[in-house]
């Protein structure tokens, strides 16, 4: 049995760089509903910042998504 390092080690860094992308992503839609509760003791509004994190949780669905995709397929 012979293995391929090259792709192994391709593998490995695709790998973490997507999960990398993936965490700080979720973070920032954490991040922007965290500034919305702020808002919103304050008495005021950020619905940009609600409406960056959906879109930020949303990616991170999408991406999960398709990791399973590319399993199951």
């Amino acid at each position: 049995m012979k293995i391929d390092w090259a792709a192994l080690g391709s593998v490995f860094g695709v790998s973490l760089v997507i999960t990398v992308a993936v965490v700080g992503v979720f973070t920032l839609g954490i991040v922007g509903l965290s500034r919305h509760e702020r808002a919103v003791a304050d008495g005021g509004s950020a619905a940009p910042a609600v409406a960056g994190a959906y879109a930020c949780f949303a990616a991170c669905a999408a991406v999960v998504a398709y990791g399973i995709y590319l399993i199951v397929a």
